[in-house]
């Protein structure tokens, strides 16, 4: 850059100190976070929207059954997955070996093609502050059906998995 160009392109005065360079943010967790302990709130819609993909019996078993799969195997831990028609919410944990941008993809490939699930690109993560309860959280999701309008009383979704130790 021209030290006498400012980054807007405007000339800058002769002897004018030079402007702070920005530095980019990362994105990723700090090495002293322990990562197994963060637990993310994720969501992932499915396209187009409100079109029932999963909220299908046999879809429904397919999907419980590749989140057991990949607790079993460490590839992450998921605590609570909800499914609603055209949406995905699970509370999940990542191993520092495998980023959630790269299993998250991964998962998504893995169930479109077994199940034809068409999904939107990306999808959207929050990291659970101190502050924040998990308990409030899957309380949140749980109502998730009631508030659409799918059912009357969260206890008779039928779309709702957590491992066993935690029923």
């Amino acid at each position: 850059m021209n030290p006498r160009k400012a980054s807007n392109g405007r000339a800058r005065p002769p002897g004018a100190p030079r402007l702070p360079k920005r530095k980019k943010l990362p994105h990723l967790p700090m090495i002293w976070a322990h990562p197994e302990n963060e637990i993310f709130f994720i969501t992932i819609c499915c396209q187009p929207r409100r079109q029932n993909q999963l909220c299908r019996h046999f879809v429904a078993d397919e999907i419980f059954a590749s989140v057991k799969f990949r607790n079993e195997n460490k590839i992450w831990f998921a605590y609570f997955v909800a499914l609603m028609p055209d949406h995905v919410h699970a509370l999940i944990s990542f191993p520092f070996e495998r980023p959630m941008t790269q299993v998250i993809p991964d998962w998504k490939r893995f169930l479109a093609t077994k199940l034809k699930i068409k999904w939107q690109r990306d999808f959207f993560d929050h990291r659970l502050r101190r502050h924040e309860s998990y308990g409030e959280k899957e309380d949140y999701i749980r109502a998730n059906p009631v508030r659409a309008g799918l059912i009357r009383a969260k206890e008779n979704w039928p779309y709702f998995w957590q491992p066993e130790s935690q029923t």
